[in-house]
């Protein structure tokens, strides 16, 4: 998928989405995104197997991330120079909604 296309169909982003996208900026099996994405939001946000897994499959098609090797049965993944660029644009999308939510509070 081009650069464009991806921007389009990602951004803006789910939370979830994002997570994981985050959690594969070092390689990772889908249950190691689990736990990387609940300990990094103290519990607030939980990933269910099911959705792991069809996310995986859904970014890995669109070239976000890409398979990484294989650790036993479980396959490791990690994000593509595609997918760190749509994070980075999602990040910025953030930061500027953030900074307009600093000036309510």
């Amino acid at each position: 998928m081009d650069g464009k296309r991806a921007e389009n169909r990602y951004i803006p982003m789910s939370e979830t989405m994002f997570y994981i996208l985050f959690s594969l900026r070092r390689k990772r099996h889908g249950y190691g995104v689990m736990l990387h994405v609940e300990e990094r939001t103290h519990g607030r946000l939980r990933i269910g197997a099911g959705t792991m897994y069809q996310s995986l499959s859904k970014l890995a098609g669109d070239g976000l991330i890409r398979p990484a090797g294989e650790e036993g049965r479980q396959k490791k993944y990690e994000i593509t120079a595609l997918g760190e660029t749509i994070l980075k644009k999602e990040a910025r999308r953030l930061r500027e909604l953030y900074e307009a939510a600093e000036e309510l509070l």
